[in-house]
């Protein structure tokens, strides 16, 4: 019997520092790309990012594990998204510092909505089977057009089990994001399916954690175990990399979210994303 992964708030803490890594990482690309006069502000253990009105990137993110923001800071922080004309989001882990809620509540943010983050310790994962005929391998930058029009196209055509994304981003805006991970350096994988182009996903690796991203699977090819074939690659050349704890970000009760348990990932915490328009 396998123990499953318990998630205490060191390693919550240690997740969302990765979590706030990626969202710098890619903010910067983003900034260099558009132009747009963005920014990146430490707070309270966290990061607030603003990366264009339309970027995934523009939220708060690990917030509430290096103390409590003080009001002056969160005052900052809002007038400056209000300064672009954007809401200010937080994604709040629920391990963070518990009065940092009822604080933002004070304030006047509104609860939008939830997300799982499942994780998995590489250090026992079994090896995943790749499904027949599907072959997965690191994706160069010479297909990355092909590469982006897929990953694209299953984004923008989500499944639709479970409860689902709070933010609905439209293709150009994801697209955009795509080009910003791969120049912030994440690696890219392609699953083929009978030799087609099928699904792509992307792989980071930060103080140990190997952060699973950008997973998508053309809707003619789902169900056919291109995802399992994704999360093995990831899974495989994760641990060889030297990462201890996988990570997937996933909607609660998501077709996403049950693949991921049936292949040994365990549910550590949740984000609940806040919003102060």
């Amino acid at each position: 019997m396998r123990s499953p992964l318990f998630c205490d708030t060191g390693l919550a803490a240690r997740i969302e520092r990765a979590e706030a890594g990626l969202i710098e990482a890619v903010s910067r690309a983003a900034q260099v790309r558009s132009g747009v006069d963005g920014f990146l502000t430490p707070i309270a253990g966290g990061l607030a990012s603003f990366a264009g009105t339309d970027s995934p990137y523009t939220k708060v993110v690990g917030l509430g594990f290096a103390g409590m923001p003080d009001s002056a800071e969160l005052d900052a922080v809002e007038k400056a998204y209000a300064a672009h004309g954007a809401a200010t989001q937080i994604e709040l882990a629920h391990l963070a510092d518990p009065d940092i809620g009822a604080m933002l509540s004070d304030r006047g943010y509104r609860l939008e909505s939830f997300e799982n983050v499942l994780g998995l310790t590489l250090d026992t994962a079994a090896d995943l089977d790749v499904p027949a005929g599907i072959e997965v391998r690191t994706s160069g930058d010479d297909e990355f057009e092909d590469w982006l029009a897929v990953v694209v196209d299953g984004s923008i055509h989500p499944d639709t089990q479970g409860v689902p994304w709070h933010d609905d981003f439209p293709a150009q805006a994801i697209e955009d994001a795509e080009r910003d991970s791969a120049a912030a350096g994440l690696v890219r994988y392609a699953a083929l399916r009978d030799g087609v182009l099928a699904g792509g996903a992307e792989l980071r690796i930060a103080d140990g954690i190997a952060q699973f991203a950008g997973a998508a699977t053309a809707p003619a090819h789902r169900r056919h175990g291109v995802q399992t074939a994704l999360l093995a690659a990831r899974l495989a050349d994760a641990r060889d990399a030297g990462a201890d704890i996988a990570v997937i970000v996933t909607q609660p009760g998501s077709k996403s979210q049950q693949n991921s348990q049936r292949r040994g990932f365990d549910l550590l915490h949740t984000r609940a994303t806040l919003v102060k328009s």
